[in-house]
């Protein structure tokens, strides 16, 4: 990172800070609320959620193949940003410019928080729909990409709290010396886990777009049901009137008992007579 952070820099550095908080946020409230009902506007939100987190990761992800690719023309450089990147670190640096790569640090953690919660809006929106792929492959993400957001955690808290180098499984925990070995490792490390990390989000948005009907209908109230509730009366058969398939049997036996009765009186006739 060169030079001083620039207005525009200090302003983008903000702006995507507010962007992972305000997606963090977001998840908060629609797990909370799909508890307490179902509405279909927390499916829709869940769906803004995770498109946020979509462009936000083709960001942050173009950033990792710019690096890997500057690496393997230039093999025996110093790592490379791009352009914005190093813009956006430079804006964060502004946190504290005594520590240079502090910048650089928050860039990336704030990248893969927005990321990971993408990958929570897949989890948050099949809360009600636990058979369908788009859940397995969106909770597979979340583990995955969650042990990545706890090692660029420990990259920043390190950096801030004054270790000489960053502190993560991609540094050796600070035991590899700065410099072609170190650029190496750490730029590969980041580079699988986010393809990895993208290829799953990407099947778990795909099968999620063509469960997208059996999602959906998780939350949509059951017409059905309320529309039962509220005529008991027109499925239940009246008590007052006989159906249709009661009055032959009805009238036959109304016939039979006047029959009996004829037959009574007659003998009673007969037997007076005589």
């Amino acid at each position: 990172m060169g030079g001083p952070a620039s207005f525009w820099d200090t302003a983008g550095a903000v702006v995507l800070i507010l962007w992972a908080v305000a997606m963090w946020v977001a998840v908060a409230v629609l797990a909370f609320a799909s508890r307490r009902s179902v509405r279909p506007w927390l499916y829709r939100s869940s769906a803004g959620v995770i498109g946020l987190g979509i462009v936000g990761q083709i960001g942050h992800i173009q950033e990792h193949f710019a690096q890997a690719g500057y690496w393997v023309a230039n093999s025996q450089s110093p790592p490379w940003m791009t352009p914005w990147g190093d813009g956006l670190a430079r804006g964060m640096d502004q946190v504290d410019t005594s520590k240079p790569s502090l910048g650089m640090e928050i860039l990336h953690l704030t990248g893969n928080f927005i990321f990971l919660a993408g990958l929570a809006g897949v989890v948050v929106i099949t809360r009600r729909a636990m058979r369908t792929k788009a859940r397995k492959w969106g909770k597979m993400g979340m583990w995955m990409q969650g042990i990545h957001g706890l090692e660029h955690l420990a990259l920043t808290l390190s950096v801030a709290l004054g270790a000489k180098q960053a502190i993560g499984l991609s540094t050796w925990f600070g035991l590899l010396e700065p410099g072609q070995g170190l650029w190496t490792y750490r730029i590969w490390w980041h580079f699988i886990a986010n393809v990895v990390g993208s290829v799953i989000f990407g099947i778990a948005v795909w099968h999620l777009w063509h469960e997208r009907h059996e999602v959906e209908a998780t939350f949509q109230p059951h017409a059905d049901v309320s529309a039962a509730g509220a005529h008991p009366a027109a499925d239940a058969p009246s008590v007052d009137a006989p159906s249709a398939d009661a009055v032959p049997v009805v009238s036959a036996a109304r016939a039979g008992v006047a029959a009996d009765a004829v037959t009574s009186d007659a003998l009673s006739g007969q037997s007076t007579s005589a």
